[in-house]
Protein backbone atom coordinates (compact mmCIF):
# COMPACT_ATOMS: atom_id res chain seq x y z
CA UNK A 1 0.00 0.00 0.00
CA UNK A 2 1.39 3.35 -0.92
CA UNK A 3 2.03 6.31 1.57
CA UNK A 4 -0.85 8.75 2.10
CA UNK A 5 -0.30 12.09 0.43
CA UNK A 6 0.12 15.37 2.64
CA UNK A 7 -2.77 16.23 0.89
CA UNK A 8 -4.50 13.29 1.22
CA UNK A 9 -4.42 12.95 5.15
CA UNK A 10 -5.30 16.83 5.19
CA UNK A 11 -9.06 16.13 3.25
CA UNK A 12 -9.24 13.28 5.14
CA UNK A 13 -8.70 14.96 8.41
CA UNK A 14 -11.49 17.61 7.26
CA UNK A 15 -13.39 15.34 5.86
CA UNK A 16 -13.79 13.71 9.67
CA UNK A 17 -14.13 17.68 11.41
CA UNK A 18 -16.91 18.85 9.16
CA UNK A 19 -19.07 15.18 9.46
CA UNK A 20 -19.41 17.06 12.73
CA UNK A 21 -19.15 20.35 12.77
CA UNK A 22 -21.43 22.75 10.66
CA UNK A 23 -22.23 26.20 10.92
CA UNK A 24 -25.68 27.27 11.33
CA UNK A 25 -27.54 31.15 10.60
CA UNK A 26 -26.83 31.63 14.39
CA UNK A 27 -23.12 30.71 14.67
CA UNK A 28 -21.62 30.30 10.94
CA UNK A 29 -18.14 28.33 9.95
CA UNK A 30 -14.93 30.22 9.72
CA UNK A 31 -13.24 28.12 6.97
CA UNK A 32 -9.81 28.70 6.45
CA UNK A 33 -7.69 27.38 2.97
CA UNK A 34 -4.02 27.68 2.74
CA UNK A 35 -2.03 27.35 -0.45
CA UNK A 36 1.64 27.96 -0.76
CA UNK A 37 1.16 31.33 -1.50
CA UNK A 38 -1.76 32.81 -0.11
CA UNK A 39 -4.21 32.20 2.76
CA UNK A 40 -8.50 32.51 2.47
CA UNK A 41 -10.81 32.40 4.98
CA UNK A 42 -14.91 32.41 4.51
CA UNK A 43 -17.46 32.87 6.83
CA UNK A 44 -20.01 30.04 5.68
CA UNK A 45 -24.25 29.55 6.97
CA UNK A 46 -23.83 25.77 6.10
CA UNK A 47 -28.10 25.08 6.64
CA UNK A 48 -28.25 27.19 3.52
CA UNK A 49 -25.13 26.87 1.89
CA UNK A 50 -24.05 30.32 1.23
CA UNK A 51 -20.77 32.18 1.64
CA UNK A 52 -21.65 35.17 4.03
CA UNK A 53 -18.23 36.80 4.01
CA UNK A 54 -14.77 36.60 2.62
CA UNK A 55 -11.62 37.76 3.07
CA UNK A 56 -8.07 36.64 1.57
CA UNK A 57 -4.76 38.06 0.45
CA UNK A 58 -5.97 38.30 -2.99
CA UNK A 59 -8.50 41.00 -2.22
CA UNK A 60 -8.27 44.35 -3.58
CA UNK A 61 -7.91 46.26 -0.60
CA UNK A 62 -5.96 43.83 1.13
CA UNK A 63 -3.28 43.45 -1.78
CA UNK A 64 -1.36 46.03 -1.44
CA UNK A 65 -0.56 46.26 2.17
CA UNK A 66 0.72 42.43 1.82
CA UNK A 67 3.60 42.91 -0.67
CA UNK A 68 6.11 43.41 2.59
CA UNK A 69 4.75 41.96 4.90
CA UNK A 70 5.75 38.19 6.22
CA UNK A 71 3.14 35.25 5.62
CA UNK A 72 2.04 35.00 9.34
CA UNK A 73 1.30 38.84 9.03
CA UNK A 74 -0.36 38.54 5.91
CA UNK A 75 -2.92 35.88 7.50
CA UNK A 76 -3.17 37.87 11.04
CA UNK A 77 -4.45 41.04 8.48
CA UNK A 78 -6.55 38.47 6.47
CA UNK A 79 -8.42 37.55 9.86
CA UNK A 80 -8.90 41.07 11.01
CA UNK A 81 -10.51 41.58 7.83
CA UNK A 82 -12.79 38.86 7.92
CA UNK A 83 -13.96 39.56 11.42
CA UNK A 84 -14.35 42.87 10.60
CA UNK A 85 -16.85 42.33 7.28
CA UNK A 86 -18.50 39.63 9.74
CA UNK A 87 -19.24 41.87 12.39
CA UNK A 88 -20.66 44.62 9.82
CA UNK A 89 -23.01 41.95 9.05
CA UNK A 90 -24.07 41.59 12.30
CA UNK A 91 -22.31 38.30 13.21
CA UNK A 92 -20.35 37.98 16.27
CA UNK A 93 -19.80 34.75 17.40
CA UNK A 94 -18.03 31.60 14.57
CA UNK A 95 -17.73 28.28 14.73
CA UNK A 96 -13.34 27.67 13.60
CA UNK A 97 -12.65 25.31 10.81
CA UNK A 98 -9.43 25.00 10.21
CA UNK A 99 -9.73 22.93 7.40
CA UNK A 100 -7.52 19.98 8.39
CA UNK A 101 -4.47 21.86 8.99
CA UNK A 102 -2.50 21.64 12.16
CA UNK A 103 -3.48 25.03 14.48
CA UNK A 104 0.15 26.23 14.06
CA UNK A 105 1.61 29.40 12.19
CA UNK A 106 -0.26 30.74 9.19
CA UNK A 107 -3.70 29.38 10.29
CA UNK A 108 -2.98 30.46 14.24
CA UNK A 109 -2.15 33.89 13.07
CA UNK A 110 -5.40 34.07 11.04
CA UNK A 111 -7.50 32.83 13.70
CA UNK A 112 -6.03 35.26 16.33
CA UNK A 113 -6.62 38.00 13.77
CA UNK A 114 -10.03 37.55 13.94
CA UNK A 115 -10.15 37.17 17.23
CA UNK A 116 -8.32 40.55 17.74
CA UNK A 117 -11.15 41.83 14.99
CA UNK A 118 -13.89 40.63 17.66
CA UNK A 119 -14.77 37.14 16.46
CA UNK A 120 -15.71 34.88 19.20
CA UNK A 121 -15.00 31.15 18.78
Amino acid sequence: MAKESRLESRRRRHARVRRKVSGTAERPRLNVFRSLRHIYAQVIDDSTGQTLVSASTLDKELRDAMGELAVQEQAKAVGKAVAERARAKGIEQVIFDRGGYPYHGRIKALAEGSREGGLVF
